[in-house]
């Protein structure tokens, strides 16, 4: 797979330079590509700001123009906010990399070009592209950061080709507790709900030890979550035990 070129078309502050490729090394794009700095090559801002994804700029160039940057690439998406008046597919930023992904796995290279901060790509540059990438924000405030952008695409190429899952439960050192754990702790609910006489009326009794059954069943407790339930179930009843005892009157002593 050959991931897409980062291709920044007259981009006019080092720093966004930099910040453009710490946010390309994020998701693992390495091909940066810049045409025509306003501040020249190198940009000792940009290297600052780039704070150890520097090697990108090493190769980075410069371009004359974007077809020199763009000579050796098979597709190429140009990144704009406003209408152009083209006829051309516009793409949201997922569906644009679910293509370069396509392209990439066949060989194929792929670039996208982001344009200067003040204005963006002019249409001479997007006339070169196949295809727009359009990233649905507020229609009131458009504009993007361009290391922003360059972000905004890399998180969703990282994404299409990433096989992390949706979701994981951190365990901290623990693990889920098993049926058997959970139906134990069920019964010492059961038992001391009962000896402090919450079952009632008689009536209502099967119902109430089917809900909390089925709470138990429904919660994702782990083995220190039970653990953790089981020692405050004991510690209340030590505690009501001994007031109890502290509050009866002794054998033979005065009655109320």
């Amino acid at each position: 797979m050959i991931p897409p070129a980062i291709i920044l078309v007259r981009p006019q502050m080092g720093e966004n330079i930099g910040a453009a490729a710490r946010a390309m090394l994020n998701f693992g794009l390495e091909n940066l590509r810049v045409v025509a700095p306003r501040d020249g090559w190198p940009n000792p801002k940009a290297v600052a700001m780039a704070s150890g994804a520097g090697r990108l700029l090493d190769f980075a160039g410069p371009f004359l123009d974007v077809q020199a940057a763009i000579g050796d690439c098979d597709y190429v998406f140009a990144t704009t906010a406003r209408g152009r008046e083209l006829t051309k597919p516009i793409m949201t930023p997922e569906r644009a990399m679910e293509l370069a992904r396509s392209f990439s796995t066949q060989g194929k290279k792929v670039g996208i070009l982001f344009g200067p901060e003040r204005a963006g790509l002019e249409n001479d540059d997007v006339v070169q592209a196949n295809a727009i990438i359009s990233v649905p924000v507020n229609p009131d405030f458009p504009s993007l950061n361009l290391a922003q952008c360059v972000l905004l695409i890399g998180y969703e190429w990282g994404r299409q080709t990433s096989k992390t899952p949706p979701e994981v439960m951190a365990m901290a050192r623990t693990e889920f507790a098993t049926r058997v754990e959970i139906e134990k702790l069920g019964d010492h609910f059961e038992q001391r709900l009962t000896e402090t006489g919450f079952f009632r009326p008689a009536e209502k009794v099967p119902g109430m030890k089917t809900n909390l059954r089925n709470m138990w069943g429904r919660l994702p407790l782990t083995r220190a979550d039970v653990q953790t339930l089981h020692g405050m179930l004991r510690q209340i009843f030590r505690s009501f035990g001994a007031d109890e005892q502290h509050q009866a009157p002794a054998p033979g002593g005065p009655k109320s």
